[in-house]
């Protein structure tokens, strides 16, 4: 349970959660919480609904600026202790009081969104309503925006689990009661799904518990606070692809069954006008400049875990030079299908170097991403992304071999 609760209105019963994770959100919660607020007064009014803040405990005044929001909805607030920190801890003490609440759907929605509207609200909490067990939204994003999930995140998760799941980890969603008992007796529970490693955590869950999935599209990009791409990628990278490959462990039986992948419903694509994203710049020269330093490095470690074809390959990659670089989607899949059985049988104590050893080689996948799309559209890009991504589908047999 949560070490700190305080629920004014004693709710002890709703049909509706909106949930926002924070830690120090004092700044932006408060016009979260209005939207949110206003979403479930005009959509799910009918219902019981009420807003919850899981909280890390944040100084800064996030709490009573969580209650001071207009809204009639009535509010909880819930929080780690003084010493525990991660939005998965935060998400923790809510599946915990979703269970309590009896909750049909629970929305989760981040603090620092800027454009937050009232029917995202609906858009991921009504499927719930109506069977779904699990919704992710869609948003609209420019081509080089969340380079992770299309690189890795996406043609992995989507190559295991047979499910295309676009935007798996944009730290929103909704779920149904059908799936708080999942979570909450999962046989994983990490360090890293503590933090970053929570929202795919979740979303391979949510695969795996054979309920309905579906995406929801939201019609905007997803505008929240300006952030400097490197600033967390090391943690952000090791924790999540971390956490993907401690689930292939605990989900082998049923991905290895798996053949091909199946489209996931989008739903909500009636909304009217769409937005155009803002666009994401990317440094070329640095890319490859972070790519040429993996080898000083990690090549000791490359040489010794990949098969001496692939790593034969990256040498030949690393003399191509900026103009001519390529990194083909063959050989990044590969990349990654050998680095999960690797990781697979390597101690614990091991593994954080390792996987900050695959960061360049991914810095360099989404080099060889950019120079092959930068004349593209948006949607050019995406049809890209598909094809990549089948093409790890067409190598799963490669990664079975390896895995048996």
């Amino acid at each position: 349970m949560a070490f700190y609760e305080e629920n004014p209105q004693e709710i002890t019963k709703a049909d509706v959660v909106v949930a926002i994770p924070s830690f120090n959100e004092a700044d932006t919660i408060a016009a979260t919480v209005a939207k949110a607020g206003q979403g479930l007064t005009e959509h799910f009014a009918r219902l019981d609904s009420v807003l919850v803040n899981c909280d890390n405990h944040s100084a800064d005044g996030t709490k009573e600026a969580f209650f001071g929001a207009s809204t009639e909805i009535p509010k909880i607030y819930l929080s780690t202790d003084p010493g525990s920190r991660g939005k998965g801890s935060n998400l923790r003490n809510l599946f915990e009081k979703v269970r309590q609440l009896g909750a049909r759907a629970t929305v989760v929605v981040e603090a620092d969104i800027k454009n937050v509207a009232p029917y995202w609200i609906r858009n991921l909490g009504e499927p719930l309503l109506k069977g779904v067990g699990y919704v992710c939204p869609f948003y609209v994003r420019h081509k080089y925006e969340s380079t992770l999930t299309s690189s890795v995140v996406y043609p992995l998760t989507r190559c295991l689990y047979g499910r295309r799941v676009r935007q798996p980890v944009t730290g929103d969603f909704g779920f149904s009661d059908k799936v708080v008992d999942a979570f909450l007796d999962a046989p994983l529970w990490t360090e890293a799904t503590r933090h970053f490693g929570v929202d795919i955590w979740m979303t391979t869950i949510a695969m795996n518990s054979r309920v309905p999935i579906c995406q929801s599209f939201m019609g905007a990009p997803k505008n929240h606070r300006v952030k400097d791409p490197f600033a967390h990628l090391t943690v952000l990278f090791r924790q999540i692809v971390g956490t993907i490959f401690d689930l292939m462990g605990v989900y082998a039986d049923f991905w290895q069954r798996v053949k091909w992948s199946k489209p996931t419903a989008l739903l909500g694509t009636d909304i009217e006008e769409m937005e155009v994203p803002p666009p994401s710049e990317v440094q070329m020269p640095r890319l490859h400049e972070k790519f040429l330093q993996g080898f000083d490095d990690y090549s000791g470690i490359w040489e010794e875990v990949f098969d001496q074809t692939l790593f034969h390959k990256l040498q030949e990659i690393r003399n191509l030079g900026l103009a001519h670089f390529s990194l083909p989607s063959q050989t990044w899949a590969k990349i990654l299908f050998d680095a999960s059985v690797v990781y697979r049988g390597m101690e614990e104590a091991k593994r954080v170097q390792f996987l900050d050893s695959l960061l360049p080689l991914y810095l360099g996948k989404v080099l060889s991403f950019v120079k092959k799309t930068e004349r593209m559209s948006n949607q050019q890009a995406e049809e890209q992304v598909e094809n990549e991504s089948m093409i790890f589908e067409e190598n799963k047999p490669y990664l079975l071999e390896k895995w048996q």
